[in-house]
């Protein structure tokens, strides 16, 4: 009787491994190509650093901002250190030796009326600072190209209709107490921002509309009523700063917001509110205006033709935002993207607010 062996499978090889050279190169490439490739072309964290836009985002939010919504932009300056914005230890952290023009990549959609989006600071051009190096902001998009902005009374209207208003939207309040404001009820309703009035009892507070009618039911509330400026009444922190178009933060425009291709025609009234954006912009420095008309490389202009899209952004603590009205219209060069989710949110101590965190953006 012949006996019979068994044979198992052969154990597999195990691969060979790697040596510290090849891992520290991998990790090099993720590093240093391939996480700065999907900041650029498809999702970055950002931090919201101011209250302009609460009660919708708070201080403190970490939010990822996605690039394919509105289009990937090329960078401008493509010679850059990864991981930071546009300086690091107080240096600069770019170099214009290499600078490429406007280019964006096709995305999901366009921006639409309504939409939160995150955009360079246009007013830094006056800095020289490259397009994608300027500061980051966030803002809704109240009108987008080719719309009539109007604000009355605090009330945006586009194209002479009122528009919904956003659910966080907030307002400054005057609010008299017989006593001290409690803030444990000012945490309990989510009012992130009171200061003190001038006397004793007396607050301005950024409040929704459902805050102020809590607050004036109040037993303690005395008074509480809406601070406002009034029409007519020119402030010149405000856009275009022309006393001959004495406008307000609650009382603005109308205005049209440009449209690439559209053909606007130049007058007296008008030619500050354009502007900043065909000079600078649009990069015509020659543009003038004297004896009753416009000039452009010397020769006389009766209209001009828009080469970008504009959009004019505010904030929902609209009586506590930098936003176009100090400042005017958005170029569709500096869009960065469209915030899609809070990771997370945390006060200025870093306690976690973890009814904040872990939800979209709205």
């Amino acid at each position: 009787m012949s006996k019979t062996t068994e044979i198992g499978p052969k154990a597999k090889p195990e691969p060979p491994k790697k040596s510290a050279k090849r891992e520290i190169i991998e990790l090099l490439i993720i590093a240093l190509v391939i996480v700065p490739l999907i900041n650029i072309f498809v999702l970055q964290s950002y931090a919201i650093p101011t209250s302009s836009m609460e009660n919708t985002m708070l201080v403190g939010d970490k939010l990822f901002v996605s690039k394919l919504n509105f289009g990937p932009r090329i960078p401008n300056t493509p010679l850059a250190l990864p991981y930071v914005h546009n300086s690091i230890f107080g240096a600069q952290s770019y170099t214009t030796l290499l600078e490429l023009p406007y280019m964006r990549l096709p995305g999901f959609s366009s921006i639409k009326r309504g939409d939160i989006v995150v955009f360079n600071y246009p007013p830094e051009v006056d800095k020289g600072i490259p397009v994608d190096k300027r500061t980051n902001y966030v803002k809704r998009c109240t009108a987008q190209a080719g719309d009539t902005l109007q604000i009355i009374d605090g009330q945006v209207h586009i194209n002479s209709k009122p528009v919904e208003n956003p659910p966080g939207l907030q307002h400054a309040y005057m609010v008299k107490t017989s006593s001290p404001f409690n803030p444990k009820t000012k945490e309990k309703m989510g009012i992130s921002e009171v200061f003190q009035g001038n006397e004793i009892g007396t607050y301005i507070m950024m409040l929704t509309n459902k805050n102020a009618e809590e607050i004036k039911k109040m037993a303690n509330t005395d008074t509480i009523y809406k601070v406002t400026q009034m029409k007519g009444e020119f402030n010149p922190r405000v856009y275009p700063y022309s006393s001959k178009l004495p406008w307000n933060i609650d009382f603005y425009g109308p205005v049209y917001i440009p449209k690439k291709g559209d053909k606007i025609k130049l007058t007296e009234e008008n030619y500050a509110l354009y502007e900043t954006a065909i000079k600078k912009y649009e990069n015509n420095p020659s543009l003038e205006w004297k004896d009753g008309q416009a000039f452009l490389n010397g020769q006389q202009v009766a209209e001009y033709e828009f080469k970008m899209n504009y959009y004019f952004m505010m904030g929902d603590n609209r009586h506590n935002s930098e936003d176009s009205r100090y400042w005017g219209f958005v170029p569709e060069d500096h869009i960065v993207g469209k915030p899609v989710f809070v990771w997370l949110s945390s006060n200025p101590f870093f306690n976690i607010r973890w009814d904040k965190s872990m939800r979209t953006v709205k």
